[in-house]
């Protein structure tokens, strides 16, 4: 038993972490300023959420999925998670959802998990 718990808490502590991040910066009315001020917002964003599915990629293909199912389930998941970000921004001071934020979440989401997988190929080929 404690070895499954390890393994699972190995796979989904990380993406389960850099969730809580992303919420704790959403409930702040300007968060970083000092990189927002000078980063493209959407670039933040597709960064953001590419990293999550990344670290999604890891944990599900850790669960044993396919790499097809691996790959829709990380994007599905981060995508929802970006709209719930944006929803959840609605009702912080000074914050509002965005509709194209949302966007780029979910491409920021696909570009990560394609990479992930990718990544994931090559190194069980070698």
């Amino acid at each position: 038993m404690p070895s499954w718990f390890s393994r699972r808490a190995a796979l989904w502590l990380p993406p389960l972490a850099y969730m809580a991040f992303i919420y704790y910066l959403s409930a702040q009315s300007d968060p970083m300023p000092q990189v927002t001020s000078v980063v493209w917002d959407k670039l933040l964003h597709f960064l953001e959420y590419g990293a999550l599915a990344i670290l999604l990629v890891r944990a599900l293909s850790g669960e044993g999925l396919s790499v097809p199912a691996t790959m829709v389930a990380a994007v599905l998941l981060t995508s929802a998670y970006g709209a719930s970000d944006e929803i959840h921004q609605s009702a912080v001071p000074r914050r509002q959802a965005d509709v194209q934020d949302w966007l780029v979440d979910s491409v920021g989401a696909s570009v990560g998990a394609a990479f992930a997988t990718s990544w994931a190929r090559r190194a069980k080929r070698a």
